[in-house]
């Protein structure tokens, strides 16, 4: 048999058992369908989260106040530490660090902004004017906070845009004196866009200089702290020094974790490729079961086609050819099944991107291959044996079953 005609019988085959057929497109489809969406939710968020630590640059690192040794786990989220990080410390890293250029201590807290007669809850950020560049904050109107001594405070202030536009509307805001708290702040700037950082929007936030923000929330330590390397200075040599000397500071305590973007990245990266490879396989699971429904519909169709089966053999087809028959049944489904999923993930990857158009959802090229050859691939193996049932028939024995 030509394989065109190989090809036609199977059409004919399928056309008979139209509802089976569409059971399995859609059990295939379902299955490719999941290996493409979830690994485009995997790579999404990769992206999403090396994206969110890529804006800080590698000449830029990062003090939190804690460490594994000391704290038991990961340097707190909060900052709490068993011994707080300083202003004094921080001015003293500044003098007596070589390779640090920009140093932007953070306290970071919540609290209602008012304005005339509208009151919105906040996200407060106490830092320096360092914080805007080593950020990469956009100023759309007025200026960024001024360069002021560390524990000088001054009642100004920087808001975000979407906090502008709550409680001023289209009217100016520049100029114009905010309530946080009990405290008073002028309006000098407005960010541009939404400046997202970890899941914070800092178009609602609001910026004062960081003595500013200890007076406001009572606190004496510092949230994080955030340094520029100078050119040709090597990252790692610069924060041995900064460990170092604060652990100086600490009576010869390190506790302090000083990070820097490239080990940051690093590991997380490696993370979420395990995390993508993990959901791709748990999605893979549901082809291995679609396989188990091609092999046990292939077997119902061989019981119901017995009489077939023996006609075939009786004006000489082999058995090989009666194998053949089955299985490329069970390949033209999977793969139209396939091509299906794979048009169905794709359409639910895209409507995720117009949803979420922050979050890079892609379905890496590697994942539709190892699909497309799981699907075929288990399809062909699990009709393998009904086939090879359907091949052993005799002749005499499946007519008299007629």
């Amino acid at each position: 048999m030509r394989l065109i005609d190989l090809v036609r019988y199977t059409f004919l085959a399928l056309r008979r058992q139209r509802f089976r057929s569409v059971m399995l497109l859609i059990a295939v489809g379902l299955g490719v369908a999941a290996v493409v969406v979830l690994t485009a939710v995997g790579e999404g968020a990769r992206g999403y989260v090396l994206g969110e630590f890529a804006f800080l640059g590698k000449d830029t690192v990062v003090m939190f106040p804690g460490r594994k040794e000391t704290t038991g786990g990961m340097p707190p989220i909060t900052g709490t530490a068993a011994r707080a990080i300083t202003l004094n410390e921080v001015e003293v890293l500044g003098r007596t660090v070589p390779g640090v250029t920009s140093l932007a201590p953070i306290v970071i807290g919540n609290g209602p902004v008012s304005y005339a007669s509208r009151e919105r809850e906040s996200i407060v950020v106490g830092t320096t004017a360092s914080f805007f560049s080593i950020r990469q904050l956009e100023i759309g109107q007025g200026s960024a906070l001024p360069n002021l001594a560390l524990s000088e405070g001054k009642p100004v202030a920087v808001i975000g845009q979407k906090l502008k536009t709550e409680l001023f509307d289209n009217h100016r805001a520049i100029g114009q004196w905010v309530r946080l708290r009990d405290y008073r702040f002028r309006v000098i700037g407005v960010l541009t866009g939404t400046g997202d950082s970890f899941g914070l929007d800092l178009s609602e936030a609001i910026f004062v200089p960081v003595a500013s923000a200890q007076s406001v929330f009572n606190v004496h330590g510092l949230f994080r702290v955030m340094m520029k390397v100078k050119e040709n200075y090597q990252v790692e040599e610069v924060k041995s020094r900064i460990s170092d000397r604060m652990q100086e500071l600490h009576d010869g305590e390190l506790d302090v974790t000083v990070v820097s973007p490239d080990a940051m990245l690093s590991t997380f990266d490696d993370i979420l490729q395990v995390l993508t490879l993990g959901v791709a396989g748990i999605a893979a699971i549901s082809l291995v079961v679609a396989g188990i429904l091609v092999m046990n519909v292939t077997l119902m169709s061989v019981k119901q086609r017995t009489a077939e089966i023996g006609l075939l053999k009786a004006i000489g087809a082999p058995a090989a050819q009666v194998r053949a028959l089955f299985l490329t049944e069970a390949a033209l489904i999977a793969t139209a099944g396939a091509m299906l999923g794979l048009l169905a993930g794709s359409l639910l990857v895209a409507a995720g991107k117009q949803l979420y158009p922050s979050i890079p959802f892609a379905t890496p090229g590697w994942a539709m291959w190892a699909a497309l050859g799981l699907a075929v691939g288990t399809a062909v193996v699990f009709a393998w044996l009904p086939a090879q049932q359907a091949a052993r028939l005799e002749p005499i024995d499946a007519l008299a079953k007629k």
